[in-house]
């Protein structure tokens, strides 16, 4: 089970929000490169970014930042929030980034899911946020009308590397797993998928390591390892 620590970043800033919801935000660090350099000290092989910014706004807004962070760390880092044309893609890989999450536009945009899958094979991967079964869309401000299942099964035939699944109503609670919801999106899938959304401790991790037959490959942490509720160091070593 891959360990990946997230780091989102708001006018500059790491930040966690609640539910994804603006003006929920809690600043944890003025410097998101140092916090990059920190995670990667304590052995992650890859640290998931995301643009609020960006994603907010339909367009990347911290790419230099984010190109910044890329440069500093050694070991690979996965960007999403405002991707949205083939441009934006092109952008972030020519500045560090191995992976480029998309996350609207893959529900709304096929052929660009799929030009971007033929360009950058292997480094495209599909973000599903998701308010029970249906994804949410536009920096999870509305909600579309597919559920996470048949959205996988569409992104899948398009080329993604893995699909992110979080899940919105936990995403900065500290609530814990939603295990059997997750147990159910992985039946059928055909790509790897990583976990998100409302780890609070080493035991929701746990609870996470059965699934990993059933195709869970990763589970991305934030607010608890912010709080100091979860070790980084002690979770990778345990876990991965």
């Amino acid at each position: 089970m891959t360990i990946i620590p997230a780091i989102d970043i708001r006018e500059g800033r790491c930040v966690r929000l609640v539910k994804g919801e603006r003006g929920t935000e809690t600043v944890f660090s003025e410097d998101p490169v140092a916090v990059a350099r920190e995670w990667e000290k304590c052995g992650a092989e890859t640290i998931h970014l995301v643009d609020l910014d960006g994603a907010f706004s339909g367009a990347p807004v911290n790419a230099s930042l984010i190109s910044q962070i890329a440069s500093a760390v050694s070991c690979p880092v996965q960007v999403g929030g405002g991707i949205r044309n083939i441009e934006a893609v092109r952008g972030y890989m020519s500045s560090g980034t191995h992976t480029a999450i998309i996350g609207t536009a893959a529900l709304e945009d096929g052929d660009f899911v799929e030009r971007a899958c033929g360009e950058f094979p292997g480094r495209i991967a599909a973000a599903l946020d998701t308010r029970g079964d249906m994804v949410a869309v536009k920096g999870w401000t509305e909600n579309s009308s597919a559920t996470a299942t048949d959205a996988a099964e569409t992104l899948e035939r398009c080329g993604v590397s893995k699909i992110i699944r979080t899940d919105i109503d936990r995403d900065g609670t500290l609530s814990g797993v939603d295990t059997e919801r997750l147990r159910g999106f992985l039946s059928g899938r055909s790509v790897p998928v990583v976990a998100s959304g409302g780890v609070s401790s080493e035991s929701d991790i746990e609870q996470l390591l059965p699934l990993r037959s059933s195709g869970l490959s990763g589970v991305i942490v934030g607010k608890a390892i912010y709080s100091g509720r979860i070790d980084l160091a002690r979770a990778i070593r345990r876990f991965s």
